[in-house]
């Protein structure tokens, strides 16, 4: 396929589009499955290098709705989303341990509930099982603006970002807020048709919790304390729900708590994938 520890971009066709994916490592494979907006790379900062010196291979794809993979801006379900993902496993020759966060996370737990066969153990970080009226206001909100095509002021925007998403503790020391501040200022606000169809999703107003009694695979659930924008007892809830489930929850880190506290979760995800593959 690829040879180990090669990352080169590929794509192939998933379930009627095509899908951008990268695959490093070698080993027992692990997907991993970004939240709303943001490409797969992300993990590639932190949590993709730590899982290859495990002993791991490594997959790390685009969802529907970020390019390059299909933009499907006409717009598509969060089933569609799951489906996307088994079909990716089933073209690696899974099954996979799994990590979503976010949106990846709803994703991660609704794959394992309808595909248990492509699933070895299942990592959700900052997810949640239902809506709840502030999380919808925030959402209907960003639609608003998108729809509006309304721009926050630059600084303005990378203030409330961070805000949002971070641990009041990495904001604490000025540099790394500044730091914090220029990162989202360089990637901007414009938000591609494809991110708006991810912010449309019909699904992410259901309550899955009592469905997520079925979850019959391995799964760690992970909260961060300082999460704002999916509160840490969302979390709690889903680890709750799903029947033998481990939950985890993460000190000063916010809803980007694989960024903020890296070595933590690498922990994390390297103990569970060891104990379920044992």
């Amino acid at each position: 396929m690829t040879r180990p520890g090669a990352a080169q971009p590929l794509t192939v066709q998933c379930n009627g589009i095509t899908v951008s994916y990268t695959i490093a490592g070698a080993g027992p494979l692990v997907v991993m499955i970004m939240g709303s907006g943001s490409p797969g790379r992300v993990w590639h900062a932190n949590q993709q290098p730590a899982l290859i010196k495990a002993g791991y291979r490594v997959v790390t794809f685009d969802n529907r709705g970020i390019a390059p993979t299909s933009e499907c801006a006409e717009g598509f379900t969060l089933t569609d989303m799951v489906e996307d993902t088994a079909a990716l496993i089933e073209h690696l020759g899974g099954p996979a341990l799994v990590v979503g966060t976010s949106l990846g996370a709803r994703i991660a737990q609704e794959l394992t509930l309808a595909r248990p066969d492509l699933v070895r153990g299942a990592v959700m970080l900052g997810t949640y099982g239902r809506q709840t009226p502030l999380i919808a206001a925030f959402s209907a909100g960003e639609i608003a603006l998108y729809d509006r095509g309304t721009l926050l002021p630059d600084e303005y925007y990378a203030a409330v970002t961070v805000e949002s998403n971070l641990s009041p503790n990495s904001l604490t020391d000025d540099r790394s807020a500044q730091d914090w501040l220029d990162i989202v200022g360089f990637s901007g606000q414009r938000r591609a048709p494809g991110v708006r169809a991810q912010m449309g999703l019909p699904e992410r107003k259901d309550n899955r919790l009592a469905a997520y009694r079925g979850i019959t695979r391995p799964c760690l659930v992970i909260g961060f304390a300082d999460d704002r924008t999916l509160p840490v007892h969302l979390a709690r809830e889903v680890g709750e729900a799903i029947p033998g489930a481990q939950y985890q929850e993460i000190a000063e880190a916010g809803h980007w708590g694989y960024l903020e506290q890296p070595a933590a979760v690498n922990a994390a995800l390297i103990e569970f994938f060891r104990d379920v593959l044992r």
